[in-house]
C-alpha cells in the first residue's frame, strides 16, 4: 500500500504507545507500574463536572465556534488577566482540542516549508514530528555543559536565516526544569530581535515547587501591544485540572495570528467538543483549590522519589522545579534509553520512557504523578533489576522472581 512520504516520515507517540503496552499487560493480569505516565491521579473539578453534566442534560449540545464558546473565551480572558497581567479580548483567543491541537494549529499559521523551529533539549517528544508536519524543520539546542538548560548563547548560535519560531516549555516535560527568569528574560529579547515568533508553551506552569512562582514572559516583553506581538502563550486544562480526558487547550495570540489559526482548525476539526468546553469554563471559574492540593501532593512526590533515587549508587538526578516529572541518568548501567526501558519493563513490569525520545540518551523519563506505593516499589524494582549486589529473589505480591541476568 502506497503511503505518502509525510506519513512514512512521523513516527507514533512513544508515551502514548507505552500507555497502550502498559494497559494491555494489565489486562493480563501482569502486575504493571507505569512510572512514564502524565495523567495526575487526582479527580477533575467537581465544577467542571457539574458544568459538563448541565450542558449534558439539556440534551442540547451542538457544534460549537470554531475558535471556541464565548463563556470559555470569556474564561480565558480573566485567567490571563489574573496569571500573567495581561489585558486580551476575544479576539485573542482560540480554544482547541487540547494544548497539543493548538500548538500544531500555529505550527500550520506560520511555517512555510522548511523553515526551522528552535527548542532546548530535552524536549517534549512531539515537537520535532509536530514541526515535521507542519512541513519546518525542528532544530534541537542542547547545553553543552550537559544541563537541562541552554544557554541563550547557545539558542542564538542555532538561529539562521530559515529560522522561524522558537519553542520554550517551562517547566520542562520531560526534565522538571524551570527555566531561569535570566533565560525566559534573554529568548524573549533574542526573539523581538530577531522578529521570531516565540511559542510558550505554559502546561505546567502552576504546577511548581519550593515556593517558586510561575514565570510570566510577559513581563519581558517591550511589544505591549499584543496584536503587533509574535509572543503566543498556550495553555490548558488538562494537567493542571487533572482534565487530560476533556482535550481543551487555548493559544492566547495576536488577533492576525488567531484569526488563521482559527480558518486552519475550521477545516481540521471545527470547533471543540461542547461539552468539554463547558467543563473547562466550570474548571476555570470554579473553586481553585484543587491545583493547590495537586501541586502539594506532587511536591511531597517528588521527594519522596528524588530520596530513593539519591540513594541509587550510579544514578544522577537532578531534583525537578515542577511537572511531575524526573529525568534521571542511567547511563552508567546502560547507555541505551530504550534498551533499557525495555529490559525494565520485560524483566519487572516497571514502564519508563527512554530518554532518546525526548533528544538526551542515557535518561529514563520518570513520573511521580502515580501513588506513593507506586513510586516506592518502581524504584524499588528498578534497583533490583540494576543493582548487580541486589538479592537473587524478588517477590511482586505472590510471584517469585529470579534473575537470571547480572
Amino acid at each position: 500500500m502506497s503511503l505518502s512520504q509525510l506519513a512514512r516520515s512521523i513516527c507514533e507517540s512513544p508515551t502514548l504507545k507505552l500507555n497502550e503496552t502498559a494497559a494491555l499487560l494489565r489486562e493480563k493480569g501482569e502486575p504493571v507500574i507505569h512510572l512514564g505516565g502524565g495523567e495526575p491521579k487526582s479527580k477533575c473539578p467537581i465544577d467542571a463536572v457539574v458544568s459538563c453534566a448541565n450542558l449534558l442534560h439539556t440534551g442540547d449540545v451542538k457544534y460549537t465556534p470554531a475558535d471556541g464558546i464565548p463563556a470559555l473565551k470569556k474564561a480565558i480572558i480573566r485567567y490571563t488577566e489574573e496569571h500573567y497581567n495581561r489585558m486580551v479580548s476575544a479576539d485573542n483567543v482560540i480554544v482547541s482540542s487540547g494544548a497539543k491541537q493548538s500548538i500544531m494549529v500555529l505550527l500550520h499559521a506560520i511555517l512555510d516549508p522548511k523553515e526551522e523551529v528552535i527548542f532546548p533539549v530535552p524536549f517534549w517528544v512531539s515537537y520535532p514530528e509536530m514541526v515535521k508536519l507542519a512541513g519546518g524543520v525542528p532544530v534541537p539546542v542542547a547545553a553543552r555543559d550537559g544541563s537541562f538548560q541552554p544557554s541563550v548563547e547557545e539558542i542564538a548560535e542555532a538561529v539562521g536565516p530559515y529560522t522561524k519560531a522558537i519553542i520554550l516549555n517551562s517547566p520542562n516535560n520531560p526534565s522538571g526544569a524551570v527555566y531561569s527568569e535570566e533565560f525566559v528574560a534573554g529568548i524573549v529579547e533574542l526573539c523581538e530581535k530577531r522578529s521570531l515568533y516565540l511559542i510558550m508553551d505554559d502546561t505546567y506552569n502552576r504546577l511548581i515547587f519550593d515556593g517558586r512562582q510561575p514565570t510570566n514572559c510577559y513581563r519581558y516583553t517591550g511589544v505591549h501591544n499584543i496584536d503587533s506581538s509574535k509572543l503566543v502563550v498556550i495553555n490548558c486544562v488538562s494537567k493542571m485540572y487533572a482534565m487530560t480526558g476533556f482535550r481543551i487547550g487555548w493559544a492566547v495570540a495576536s488577533k492576525t495570528i488567531v484569526r488563521a489559526m482559527t480558518n486552519i482548525q475550521s477545516q481540521e476539526t471545527s470547533g471543540p467538543a461542547a461539552p468539554s468546553q463547558w467543563a473547562a469554563v466550570g474548571a476555570l471559574n470554579g473553586v481553585q483549590s484543587s491545583i493547590e492540593s495537586l501541586r502539594l501532593t506532587l511536591e511531597n512526590n517528588r521527594n519522596v522519589l528524588i530520596k530513593h533515587l539519591q540513594a541509587f549508587d550510579g544514578v544522577k538526578v537532578t531534583k525537578p522545579g515542577g511537572t511531575f516529572y524526573s529525568f534521571p541518568d542511567f547511563s552508567a548501567f546502560e547507555k541505551d534509553s530504550q534498551k533499557l526501558s525495555r529490559f525494565l519493563l520485560e524483566k519487572v513490569r516497571v514502564v519508563t520512557v527512554p530518554g532518546r525520545e525526548f533528544g538526551m540518551e542515557g535518561h529514563l523519563r520518570i513520573s511521580f504523578c502515580g501513588t506513593m506505593k507506586e513510586i516506592t516499589e518502581g524504584v524499588d524494582r528498578i534497583k533490583w533489576a540494576l543493582d548487580p549486589n541486589a538479592p537473587n529473589e524478588l517477590f511482586l505480591g505472590d510471584r517469585k522472581l529470579v534473575r537470571d541476568w547480572r
